[in-house]
């Protein structure tokens, strides 16, 4: 089986840092961070993940502006994206869905199970 690309953005370091260690759990998955959603846009475009995790607050371009310009370039529009968010109530996952996210992660989260939420999320969308 080939590596399953993620890219995870965040602006918080250790964030970053919890994400990378949780995902190294699973030996199928392949990450690349970045700290904003500018750095975003261009990782995804020349990386080409399968999934991207998405912080939602973020200084200068947030989550679903992040969201917005990976839409409007045809070589990452069809990238699925799943926000990480401490918004999490009813309506606002519905929100982040209606702004093109395929679903929501909530933090804070549990870095031991991360790897099968995400597998899980990667099974719903039938990408493995």
């Amino acid at each position: 089986m080939s590596a399953i690309r993620i890219l995870h953005v965040d602006d918080e370091p250790d964030i970053r840092e919890i994400v990378g260690l949780s995902l190294s759990l699973n030996p199928d998955f392949q990450l690349r961070a970045c700290g904003s959603g500018a750095d975003a846009i261009t990782a995804a475009a020349a990386w080409s993940p399968l999934l991207i995790l998405l912080d939602v607050m973020m200084p200068g371009m947030d989550g679903p502006t992040t969201l917005s310009h990976l839409r409007k370039n045809p070589d990452t529009s069809d990238i699925p994206v799943l926000f990480m968010t401490a918004r999490a109530q009813a309506r606002e996952v519905e929100q982040f869905i209606s702004l093109g996210a395929q679903g929501v992660i909530s933090k804070p989260f549990d870095p031991m199970t991360l790897p099968f939420l995400v597998r899980n999320h990667l099974q719903a969308l039938k990408l493995v």
